[in-house]
């Protein structure tokens, strides 16, 4: 028998995922953020170290969040990110893409 593999994150969602942990705790550094996406997704979403910081890097890059270093919870030096207002409409868009891909899959699904 197989190992389970572990669940992918779908294509396009770790920009949504990202802005809304931040949106919903505040600051995070990159460790941080991969911990609480896979606590409350219930471990069935893992975040990559190789798709997380190119990902934060593109959203520096594209104003949604800063970054800036500060001393983390264990005295290490930490790249902690927040999230901008233009980062908040983003998320905002992410949410209504997503809800729409999903609707559309829905119906592609059903029963007939």
């Amino acid at each position: 028998m197989e190992p389970l593999k572990r669940p992918e994150i779908p294509p396009g969602t770790l920009y949504m995922l990202i802005l809304k942990s931040l949106a919903r705790l505040g600051p995070m550094h990159g460790y941080g953020i991969a911990q609480h996406v896979h606590q409350i997704s219930d471990d069935v979403l893992q975040v990559e170290e190789g798709s997380l910081y190119p990902a934060l890097q593109r959203m520096l890059i594209k104003g949604w969040v800063l970054a800036e270093w500060k001393q983390s919870e264990n005295n290490r030096r930490a790249r902690y990110y927040s999230l901008t207002p233009q980062g908040r409409k983003q998320l905002a868009h992410e949410i209504r893409e997503f809800e729409r891909v999903m609707a559309a899959i829905v119906r592609v699904i059903q029963p007939a």
